[in-house]
């Protein structure tokens, strides 16, 4: 890996690419610590002490804004609302047949890509405003805000808006000028932006006597593990081999050849985790807009439901995944129209007659190679909840570590295919 990245820093345009690629990184992280005005950081400290221990969403915002929301800082929403926007254009491309036909236009991706912005700018002002509201309410009747004006509602919620919009540029400006995919690096920075506070957990968890240095060597020992898992699964595929027939065409011969059709088993990244996430968190997370209800009341004992520590969390949370991983696929993988490809091309599957048989075969494969994808990632997703039941905290989930090596991985190979290009030897050695 070392080789590729000084192979890379070689070549000139490359160099230009990752310099770029560290500038965008650099002024993310200076918005990150630009504060919003007319907001109270004791207060807004407090509240979000209790925030992360209801896993609302704004704790989930929290992480992927590297710490940026429970601060109040500009680029407090992150890019969130931008994936969120992606995958809702995404799904309604397939639903709705205006946006079909849209996509299918010569020019039908630039077209998508403007709705997108559009649309991540309306979700930016939704999510400034409930943000907003949860800053009013405070904590205990305390307001978070030092005005609670018009005008400061204005200049808070269009901030948040502004920042998450700029970040969205951000993003767009490095797929095409730097190096990898621009909002998953920005992902990655905001997540690894936690590693001293990480850190700074770990040391005091382990005392300065040393006589509990073994939880935060376990801590550890098992995030490395997860790594290790994470690299396995998302590298792990399922290969059904295809024989295609030999044909004569005038004087040549075609086909013969043998290939095969990858079935990844996490196939749709973090994707379910983000669907299950934003929505098993709704409740918690409007209930911010509203005074606390009292202690044993049917709303209080509701709301404890959905507690990140309650056991209903850990099992809805668990079939949300299972639930949205096989549902994202059936957008990503079809079955009958690769089937009918393959017989088109005068291809089959050894022992498949072709046709009907090919594509209910295939389904067969998918479904086993969806439910140990999406396994995979429940058991990712709730490992810091199962965690937390022993009375640890962990500050860099499951969730976050996979986004992490994913990135990782993504980046490295884009710089292992632009030195191909430029037929650099010894960086696969």
């Amino acid at each position: 890996m070392f080789e590729t990245i000084k192979n890379a820093w070689k070549v000139a345009d490359l160099r230009k690419k990752i310099l770029y690629t560290i500038f965008v990184i650099l002024i993310f992280r200076i918005g990150s610590a630009i504060v919003v005005p007319f907001i109270s950081a004791d207060v807004l400290s407090q509240m979000f002490a209790n925030v992360t221990a209801g896993g609302t969403i704004f704790s989930y915002l929290d992480m992927m804004s590297g710490g940026g929301l429970s601060q109040a800082t500009i680029f407090s929403l992150s890019i969130t609302p931008y994936i969120n926007a992606s995958i809702i254009i995404q799904l309604l491309t397939i639903g709705i047949p205006a946006l079909e036909r849209i996509a299918k236009q010569p020019d039908g991706q630039k077209k998508l890509a403007t709705i997108t912005r559009y649309t991540t700018v309306g979700i930016s002002l939704l999510m400034s405003f409930a943000y907003y509201m949860g800053l009013r309410n405070g904590v205990n009747g305390q307001s978070a805000l030092t005005d609670t004006g018009i005008f400061p509602a204005i200049i808070i919620m269009l901030s948040f808006t502004a920042g998450s919009t700029f970040l969205m540029w951000l993003g767009e400006q490095v797929n095409e000028k730097g190096i990898g995919n621009g909002i998953s690096i920005i992902l990655f920075a905001g997540i690894v932006s936690r590693g001293p506070a990480l850190i700074g957990t770990l040391i005091s968890t382990a005392g300065t006597n040393g006589s509990t240095w073994w939880i935060p060597a376990l801590l550890v020992l098992g995030m490395l593990a997860m790594v290790v898992f994470i690299v396995i699964m998302t590298g792990g595929e399922r290969r059904i081999p295809v024989q295609y027939a030999k044909r004569v065409v005038g004087r040549k011969m075609y086909g013969g050849q043998a290939s095969h059709i990858p079935i990844k088993v996490n196939m749709t990244g973090v994707l379910p985790i983000i669907f299950a996430q934003s929505l098993i968190s709704l409740p918690a997370t409007i209930a911010l807009a509203f005074p606390n209800p009292d202690a044993g009341t049917f709303w209080a004992g509701f709301l404890d439901l959905f507690s990140y520590r309650s056991w209903f969390y850990a099992v809805l949370y668990f079939l949300l995944i299972i639930f949205f991983n096989y549902f994202y696929t059936t957008f990503q993988f079809n079955p009958v129209e690769i089937g009918n490809n393959i017989k088109k091309n005068g291809g089959f599957i050894p022992g498949i007659r072709p046709g009907k048989p090919t594509s209910d075969f295939i389904t067969k494969v998918l479904s086993k190679i969806t439910m140990l994808g999406a396994l995979f990632l429940a058991v990712i997703a709730l490992a810091p909840i199962l965690i937390g039941y022993t009375g640890l905290s962990v500050q860099i989930g499951g969730t976050s570590l996979l986004i992490l090596v994913g990135v990782a991985i993504e980046t490295y190979k884009q710089i292992e295919s632009q030195l191909l290009m430029r037929h650099y030897k010894g960086f696969l050695d």
